[in-house]
């Protein structure tokens, strides 16, 4: 299991490296749901999600001579930009192989920051190019099967403990489960009365299906909106944490994602992506259970959604809920 010694020295390694991202009440939020609202604002994050925190850490753990053979990825979104971003920062060459979907804004971005992009024709030929460049070696930076990843990705839980010492329930999407993984090793070993809640959109549900089978269960394609929720398959690693640590995981629909999407848009004016609307949309149906004065945090996990995106969610999945 994680150890939470792992995550404290994650969080001395990134020390001055990234922000230390606010942690905000929401009033609007709070009478919406009837509890005490916060919002984690990851989307504030360098490159615009966590994802350099699991990047800087695991890097910062290799040898000089593992940095000078330089480091590969797999990612059609946010990971993508958190290896390309830390590899600059310290100067460590990176190629990212990305599938041919990607949206342009998420391999415009790993471009800029310096990484090479080796574009893949899908998912599966993405990793397999990826264990090709590791193969002739580079060091893999896995987007969740690693305790490093992980542990850099659980300096998420200290802050929240450090800026909310009462916080009663915290909602975490779930993708490959690194970020879930760190968030609750940290929470639960702090203060273990503390409720993890795990977020999935329907179509982008591997941990909620493996959780049900009790094994490792893959997806044959991702169907959701939530892109950056798209692993077709959880490892043992952070599904055994997910089912020792985590209360639940709940999936929600693309729909009642993208209505929480909006409703974060006009009552806070932060535009986050579906992976971080979900926690919203969960914490809805939540919503007899919570009290008054429970402290409840969302983890808003990334604001990578194009303008182009947004324009195509309103007509899609607003309109009919207007109607």
């Amino acid at each position: 299991m994680l150890t939470l010694d792992l995550i404290c020295q994650a969080q001395h390694r990134l020390r001055g490296l990234l922000h230390r991202t606010p942690l905000v009440h929401s009033h609007a939020l709070s009478a919406h749901l009837g509890a005490n609202v916060f919002l984690k604002l990851e989307c504030l994050q360098k490159t615009g999600s966590f994802k350099p925190r699991g990047a800087f850490n695991k890097m910062l753990s290799l040898s000089t001579e593992e940095q000078s053979r330089g480091v590969t990825a797999v990612s059609g979104g946010n990971h993508a930009q958190g290896v390309a971003y830390a590899a600059r920062q310290l100067a460590i060459s990176a190629v990212i192989a990305m599938p041919a979907f990607t949206p342009r804004n998420y391999l415009d971005a790993a471009r800029q920051y310096g990484a090479e992009i080796a574009l893949m024709p899908d998912t599966r030929a993405a990793f397999a190019e990826a264990f090709r460049l590791r193969d002739q070696g580079r060091v893999m930076i896995h987007p969740f099967d690693d305790p490093l990843v992980a542990a850099g990705q659980g300096t998420v839980g200290l802050e929240i403990l450090e800026d909310l010492p009462s916080v009663r329930r915290v909602y975490v999407s779930i993708g490959g489960g690194a970020l879930i993984t760190g968030i609750a090793a940290a929470l639960k070993a702090i203060k273990p009365e503390v409720d993890i809640i795990g977020v999935e959109t329907r179509g982008a549900d591997a941990m909620a299906l493996s959780l049900a089978e009790n094994r490792l269960v893959e997806l044959p394609a991702i169907t959701s909106i939530a892109r950056t929720l798209g692993a077709p398959q959880v490892s043992e690693f952070t599904f055994q944490h997910v089912r020792q640590l985590v209360k639940k995981v709940t999936v929600v629909s693309d729909a009642a994602t993208v209505q929480a999407l909006f409703l974060i848009l006009e009552r806070t004016k932060y535009v986050v992506e579906p992976a971080a609307a979900c926690c919203l949309a969960a914490a809805e149906e939540d919503r007899s259970q919570l009290q008054p004065d429970d402290d409840v945090v969302l983890l808003m996990c990334g604001g990578n959604v194009s303008g182009a995106d947004l324009a195509s969610y309103w007509p899609r999945f607003m309109n009919e809920s207007n109607a």
